[in-house]
Parts: structure tokens; sequence; C-alpha cells
């Protein structure tokens, strides 16, 4: 991972972020950056009334990732590397899909603020599977909260997802199709993903590897 002190990994509900990211870490020796879903007390909530519950939800989630981006700027990010399982305009992607107009011109006023303090990956890593995957990743991990996600809201999030980062251009990016792997349960599949994200990235490359 040559040159790089600041690695994103994106995607879906039930891609994997968090997995590849604690096993980056423990293989790089990088320091990790956990986005804390489970510390928002509004989440559960949101899968049982995602009206009534949404912009509260939404708010939460900016502010703390806005206080983890701060705490970044404090670390000296070129002697050590960083791996984060999320990246901060997440929230609005989210929001996108959430909020109403009113909540949304609102919510924008308030991210548009703070993005303006945040540092930008020097390589994002977007994780991709198709709904019926996300779905079943989501069942076998069982969370509670989750229990009640419908696969229509899973897919217009992977849609909104997949177009999103069709246009994403801010930095170098590795999309990595998911469908025929298995980088947790799996070693090869593991070794292969890093080897190919260890490659020099410039613009966007895609990784579509084939189940062994």
């Amino acid at each position: 991972m040559r040159n790089l002190y600041y690695v994103a990994i994106e995607g879906p509900i039930g891609v994997g972020k968090t997995s590849l990211a604690n096993l980056l870490s423990e293989r790089l020796g990088a320091r990790l950056i956990l986005e804390g879903f489970d510390e928002n007390p509004f989440l559960a909530d949101f899968y049982e009334e995602p009206e009534r519950y949404a912009f509260q939800t939404q708010l939460f989630f900016l502010l703390q990732r806005y206080q983890q981006q701060q705490e970044l700027r404090q670390v000296d990010m070129f002697h050590n590397l960083l791996i984060a399982d999320y990246m901060f305009v997440k929230d609005r992607l989210f929001a996108s899909l959430n909020l109403d107009e009113k909540e949304m011109t609102l919510y924008d006023t308030v991210a548009n603020l703070l993005e303006k303090n945040v540092i930008n990956p020097d390589l994002v890593i977007y994780l991709q599977a198709d709904t019926n995957t996300l779905m079943r990743n989501i069942a076998r991990r069982g969370r509670e909260m989750e229990k009640n996600i419908s696969e229509e809201y899973i897919d217009a999030l992977n849609q909104l997802y997949t177009e999103y980062f069709f246009r994403y251009q801010d930095t170098p990016l590795v999309i990595i199709n998911t469908n025929n792997i298995d980088f947790v349960h799996n070693q090869g599949d593991l070794d292969e993903v890093i080897n190919y994200i260890r490659q020099p990235v410039t613009g966007t490359k895609f990784f579509n590897p084939v189940a062994q």
C-alpha cells in the first residue's frame, strides 16, 4: 500500500465493509476507524418507522461521522496507514433516499458546512454486490435491528450506490464485485483482494474475481 495513508471502504448495507476493514487492518497493521452505527439511538426506531425517525437518524450519523473525521486531523496519517469502513459522503446518499424535500434542504445546509473540513481518502474501495447477495448477508449476520429491512429498501440503496460511483472521480477508486467471493471465510479470496488493491491506482479500476 505504498503512498497510501488513508483508505476508505464503501458499499451498501451487508456488502462486507467492516469485515474487510478489520481484515485489512490486521494484515497491514493499519489504524482502524469504524462507523459506530450501534451508537445511534434512533437507528432501531428508524427501521421500525422510517418516515418518523429518518431525520434524527441521519443528523446523528452526520454529526457523529464529522466528529470522527475531525479526530483524523489530529493523526499523523503520513506515518500510519488508516483504514475506515465508510466515506463521509455516504450519509448524504442515505439522506437523499430517506428524507423528504424539506428535511433534505435542512440537512444539506448543515452537511455543506461540515464537508468543507473533511479530509478526502487517498483511495476508495467500493464493494459491489447484487441485492440478493446483500439480503443473504444481512440475514446471515442476524442483527436484531435489521430484521425488518425490506428488499425494496436495499435494492433502492444499492442502485443509489451504483449511480454515485458510476460518476465518482474525486479520488482513485477500486470497484470490487463481491458476488462470487468470500474474503471473510476464504483466505485465498482475501489474498486476491489484497494483492489487487496493492497495485497502483489512478482513476478507476474494476476487479471482478471468479469464484474458486
